[in-house]
């Protein structure tokens, strides 16, 4: 089973990263970007677990390791 887990920052957290980008973006050009963000993706497969289980095992994965839950946010996706 392949879950993905996405994990940005939360609102209202600096981004240094998604500014720079931002800022990057503009000066090539590209008008109209505005509030980058950065996170990252995490993309897990799961053996002999049904799709209600990994969902739980990859939030408890986030939860203990692939988020820091004071600054960020996850989202879960069982994907097959």
């Amino acid at each position: 089973m392949k879950v993905r887990v996405t994990v940005m920052l939360k609102d209202g957290v600096l981004d240094p990263q998604g500014k720079a980008i931002g800022h990057a973006l503009q000066t090539l050009g590209f008008e109209g970007v505005h509030d980058v963000r950065v996170g990252k993706v995490i993309e897990l497969d799961l053996h002999g677990v049904s799709a209600e289980e990994a969902h739980k095992k990859a939030e408890t994965m986030a939860k203990s390791l692939l988020a820091n839950l004071v600054i960020e946010d996850f989202s879960v996706e069982v994907l097959a």
